[in-house]
């Protein structure tokens, strides 16, 4: 079979282009967006803007309302709660199934993740060492042969890569992730998964202090 290299659409681009934007932190949670204003920023019509925008709301990081606009997400403290469980449940499953199935290549690919995050942290590269954050709660899914788990995942990825980009920020925070994240991979090495489990739960499932209150639009 042949295989055919499409082009990116334009509509395709200005999503990536926002997509991006909105999971770096570059819009407020609850900002709202105006079409017009992107489509100049950017250099095309607005209909192509208009278009990434609603199938930006299907990812779930923009809100339309009719009438009024359209708006990063936000989130009130007890659907943030509820994501913070959908994540327990899904990473701690994603989690042991890695560790059954491909713990030794777990174990490489976290290490090193931990390795380049704590290179990060000495340059004071935030913007890295929160890129690196999404890419080691990753491996969980790349290594535990569940493309149903993974899939599942990436239903809210989004969601969290964009409130750590914003949140994840705080030395004491971004002090207490690192040392987690180091005691997790020593965990999956000697494949503990009891206490791995209890190091990620701890890690993943806080619910309280500037986080959260930051986290929310109701604090």
């Amino acid at each position: 079979m042949t295989l055919f290299n499409r082009p990116k659409s334009l509509t395709e681009l200005v999503t990536e282009n926002l997509r991006d934007r909105i999971v770096s932190g570059e819009f407020d949670l609850g900002e709202q967006l105006s079409e017009a204003r992107i489509a100049k920023d950017i250099e095309v019509s607005r209909t192509p803007v208009r278009e990434a925008i609603n199938r930006l709301e299907m990812e779930g990081l923009l809100t339309v309302e009719p009438q009024r606009g359209s708006f990063v997400f936000s989130l009130k403290s007890d659907e943030l709660a509820k994501l913070c469980d959908a994540r327990v449940c899904l990473e701690t499953a994603a989690l042991t199934h890695a560790i059954r199935e491909r713990p030794e290549d777990l174990a490489t690919a976290l290490s090193a993740c931990v390795d380049r995050m704590g290179a990060a942290r000495k340059l004071g590269d935030d913007v890295e060492y929160l890129a690196l954050d999404t890419v080691f709660h990753q491996s969980f899914f790349d290594y535990s042969d569940n493309r149903f788990l993974n899939d599942a995942y990436q239903t809210i990825a989004l969601k969290m890569a964009a409130l750590r980009n914003r949140l994840g920020k705080h030395p004491d925070h971004m002090a207490k992730s690192f040392r987690e994240h180091i005691e997790l991979v020593e965990a999956v090495k000697e494949r503990d998964t009891q206490k791995a489990l209890e190091i990620l739960t701890a890690h993943i499932d806080r619910k309280e202090g500037s986080y959260w209150s930051d986290a929310t639009e109701d604090s």
